[in-house]
C-alpha cells in the first residue's frame, strides 16, 4: 500500500536492576516482581475473576492465576524510541497523510499489547513480509515480532499505548500534527487472569468439566507418571523421502495424559521423548490450537484484535510442497523454579539437535506444556503458519505460542548450518529454553 511518511517505533523495556540480579531474583522467587496477585478481598469480590473450581486447581497445583509476566513495572520502565512516557516521543505527520508505522518489539522480557485509541490500524507486513491489508484496532506483539501498519490520522494529537501483557505499566508516545501536542493517556486496563484453558485443560464442556475436576489432587505437580486411560494420541504424518530418517528426527507425538489423583501426573513415561523431573512442572494434557485466539487478557477488548488467523501472504510462498513429516517440540519449565527447557532439557544439558535434511520440507508443532507465552523464534528461516490460508499461509520469524497451546508451522530447510532456536523472552533463554537446529545437506551432496 501506498504512504506518505513513515516512522519507526522501537518499544523496549529498561531497569535500573542489572540484568544479571533481575534473573537472580526470579530464580529465588519466580513472582518477586509481581505485585498484583490475587487477595482474600478478590475472592470475596462478586468481580472474582476465576470460578470456584478454577481457585481450587490453581491452589492445588500451587500455581499463580495472575502469573503473566515475569519482570513488571515494578522493576521496568516502558520507553518508545528509547523515550520513557513523560518524555513523549513524537512523531509528526502532515493531516490526511497516509502514515506507515513499523513496529519492533526489542524489549528484553516483555510481550505489549499495540494500539492507537481512536486510529484504526492497517496491517500490511509482519515479520518484514508483506501480507494482504487488514484493518484492528490492537495487536499483541511478542519480543523480536515486527508489524508495519498503515494509518491516516485526522488534524489532532493521538496516544500510541505499548500496554505490557501483564497490564502492570505501558509505554506512551504520540502522533501529532505539530509539536507539543498530546492527547488524553487511557488507564491501565484490568489485570489479566489466567484460566483452565491456559493449563491446557480447555474440556469443551464448561461447568460440568471444572465439576469433574475440582476433587483431583494436585499436590505433587513435579511428578510425572501415569497415561490417562482412553485418551488417543496425535499420531503425526507417516514420514515420507530417503533422508528423513536421520538420528534424533523422530517426532514426538502428544501421548496418552491423565490426571493422577494424587499428582499431577499427566503423561506416561514410556510415551514421550524427554525426560521428566524437576525442571518441567506439567505437560499440557489437551493442547489446542489458538492461532484465532488474540492473545492473554485480550479476549473481550471491545474492539478489533488481531490473531495470526487474519494474516494472509500477499504472494503465495516459492515452496508449496506438503511436509513430509512433523516434529512436535514441547516448550516445558517449571514456573516456581524459573527452569525452562525445550522437551525437558535446558541447553546447557548438551541435548541432541533438531536435525533436518537440507531443503526438507517439515511441519514443526511446537506445543506450550507452560502457563506462560512464549514468543519463539528461529535463525536463517521464515516459517509459514498453517492458519487455514492455503497457500497464502503467513512467514514468520518469530511466533507467540500462547499458553496451553500448540502451533504447527511449515518450514524449508533451505539454509544449511547450526541455527540458533529459541524463546525470545531472553531469560527464559538464559535459563535454558533453547536448541540448535542441525541443517545439512542431502546424501552425496557437497557441503
Amino acid at each position: 500500500m501506498q504512504y506518505d511518511r513513515e516512522h519507526i517505533l522501537v518499544l523496549s523495556d529498561w531497569s535500573f536492576l542489572h540484568p544479571h540480579e533481575i534473573f537472580a531474583r526470579l530464580k529465588q522467587e519466580s513472582g518477586f516482581f509481581n505485585r498484583r496477585k490475587l487477595t482474600l478481598m478478590d475472592r470475596l469480590s462478586d468481580r472474582n475473576p476465576l470460578t470456584r473450581e478454577e481457585r481450587d486447581m490453581f491452589a492445588r497445583m500451587r500455581m499463580d492465576p495472575t502469573d503473566v509476566g515475569d519482570v513488571t513495572a515494578a522493576a521496568y520502565t516502558f520507553l518508545v524510541n528509547g523515550h520513557s512516557p513523560l518524555e513523549n516521543w513524537t512523531g509528526i505527520f502532515r493531516p490526511g497523510e497516509r502514515v506507515r508505522l513499523r513496529i519492533i518489539n526489542s524489549a528484553m522480557q516483555t510481550i505489549f499489547n499495540f494500539r492507537i485509541p481512536g486510529l484504526p490500524m492497517t496491517v500490511v507486513a509482519a515479520d518484514g513480509i508483506n501480507v494482504q491489508p487488514v484493518e484492528t484496532d490492537e495487536f499483541q506483539i511478542g519480543n523480536a515480532e515486527t508489524y508495519d501498519v498503515i494509518v491516516t490520522p485526522g488534524d489532532r494529537a493521538y496516544s500510541i499505548v505499548t500496554e505490557s501483557i501483564d497490564r502492570s505499566g505501558m509505554g506512551v508516545a504520540t502522533l501529532a500534527p505539530r509539536t507539543g501536542m498530546r492527547a488524553a493517556v487511557p488507564p491501565l486496563r484490568e489485570r489479566p487472569v489466567l484460566h483452565m484453558a491456559d493449563m491446557g485443560m480447555d474440556m469443551g464442556h464448561g461447568d460440568q468439566a471444572m465439576q469433574g475436576m475440582a476433587g483431583m489432587d494436585h499436590s505433587g505437580i513435579g511428578g510425572m507418571g501415569q497415561g490417562m486411560a482412553g485418551m488417543s494420541a496425535i499420531e503425526p504424518p507417516a514420514t515420507v523421502g530417503a533422508h528423513a530418517a536421520h538420528a534424533g528426527m523422530a517426532a514426538a507425538s502428544p501421548a496418552p495424559m491423565a490426571m493422577d489423583h494424587g499428582a499431577m501426573n499427566m503423561r506416561d513415561k514410556s510415551k514421550v521423548n524427554f525426560p521428566v523431573g524437576v525442571g518441567v512442572d506439567m505437560i499440557a494434557p489437551m493442547a489446542t490450537d489458538r492461532t484465532g485466539h488474540p492473545g492473554i487478557g485480550l479476549e473481550n477488548a471491545g474492539h478489533r484484535v488481531l490473531t495470526y488467523k487474519d494474516l494472509a501472504a500477499l504472494k503465495p510462498y516459492k515452496d508449496q510442497r506438503q511436509p513430509t513429516r512433523r516434529l512436535d517440540i514441547h516448550l516445558t519449565g517449571n514456573m516456581e523454579r524459573f527452569m525452562w527447557s525445550m522437551d525437558g532439557k535446558k541447553l546447557s544439558e548438551a541435548p541432541e539437535p533438531y536435525r533436518l535434511a537440507r531443503n526438507e520440507r517439515v511441519r514443526m508443532r511446537l506445543i506450550n506444556d507452560t502457563m506462560m507465552t512464549h514468543p519463539m523464534h528461529i535463525h536463517g528461516h521464515f516459517w509459514q503458519v498453517v492458519n487455514g490460508q492455503a497457500a497464502n499461509q503467513p512467514s514468520k520469524h518469530t511466533i507467540r505460542v500462547l499458553p496451553g497451546s500448540y502451533v504447527d508451522l511449515d518450514m524449508t530447510a533451505d539454509a544449511p548450518g547450526d541455527w540458533a532456536f529459541h524463546c525470545h523472552l531472553l531469560y527464559h533463554m538464559h535459563a535454558g529454553m533453547m536448541r540448535i537446529v542441525k541443517v545439512r545437506p542431502l546424501e552425496g551432496e557437497q557441503a
